[in-house]
């Protein structure tokens, strides 16, 4: 029987707490060492296959951000399917940081794109911004349990004031709308660990909003972004969290780049690893004191 996406996902935030990891990989970030006798294409993987063996143990999945692949071209896409073929061998979960959002015929090809073939992945991210019908083709494949999407709701950057967080004429923010027609479109497909597979970008900067968007998302899992380089802080995480789960929080760069604190070019995949773990144990013991003083 085919494990439940949402599930395992859930599963592992509980085993190995809520970093996401996200190998946002510009060949900037790559150290000198990792390049000798290999091409462009090789040191990409190279790097992102010892992070993540380093810290398959300590993150909860992995997120690939593929616009940094695609600016390479076809040696990028390459080393983007790599990527993804050896964490699936690893039975990492993957999140797919593609951001599409089109609808009808296409949408149906970028569903059988991101979630088939060369570049499967687990979890995928969507714009709802066209309407929840460029949502309606990824359905089948969520209705199996199989794969899930995250969707854009109340993102993390400074323009997200431009948009989601419009008052309409029924007093809901644009953001909240989304999310109520999400949670509607999904209330039929909640699994044994009380999330759908239609889960939500919620960024963790806006944190007045923080507690009432838990709450009233509260069969929404979160992927949460703004942590770190963006300003988000362990006890600003913690609130958007139920009881340590129900979400990951996404490091990129602030993983990627642990090495260059102390200048540890050849350890840069165990700096990787003592950074998820600081970022993990931060976040539970902020949630440990919130549950402590509720």
């Amino acid at each position: 029987m085919k494990i439940n996406i949402m599930d395992k996902l859930f599963s592992r935030v509980e085993e190995r707490g809520v970093v996401c990891l996200g190998l946002d990989t510009a060949l900037e970030y790559i150290p000198a060492h990792v390049f000798e006798g290999r091409c462009e294409e090789e040191a990409i993987f190279q790097f992102n296959k010892e992070i993540i063996d380093a810290t398959l143990d300590v993150v909860a999945c992995f997120k690939v951000q593929i616009a940094y692949y695609e600016a390479l071209g076809l040696k990028g896409l390459m080393a983007y399917s790599k990527t993804l073929a050896y964490l699936r061998e690893k039975d990492a979960i993957i999140v797919a940081d593609i951001k599409r959002g089109d609808i009808a015929a296409t949408a149906t090809q970028y569903a059988k794109a991101h979630f088939e073939g060369d570049f499967e992945a687990d979890f995928i991210t969507l714009s709802p911004y066209m309407g929840m019908d460029s949502i309606e083709p990824y359905l089948p494949y969520m209705e199996t349990g199989s794969k899930g999407v995250f969707s854009l709701v109340r993102t993390s950057n400074k323009g997200a004031e431009d948009i989601e967080n419009l008052d309409t004429i029924d007093g809901r923010k644009v953001y909240t709308i989304v999310g109520d027609k999400l949670t509607e479109m999904s209330k039929h497909m909640i699994s044994d660990c009380g999330y759908s597979p239609i889960g939500g970008v919620i960024g963790c900067t806006h944190v007045e909003e923080g507690r009432e968007i838990r709450k009233r998302f509260n069969n929404m899992f979160f992927l949460i972004p703004g942590y770190g380089a963006q300003g988000g802080k362990a006890c600003d995480v913690a609130m958007y969290l139920n009881n340590g789960n129900g979400g990951v929080v996404n490091s990129s760069r602030g993983i990627l780049l642990a090495y260059k604190k102390e200048g540890r070019d050849k350890e840069f995949a165990l700096c990787a690893r003592e950074e998820s773990i600081i970022m993990r144990d931060e976040i539970k013991s902020e949630v440990e004191s919130i549950l402590r003083n509720n």
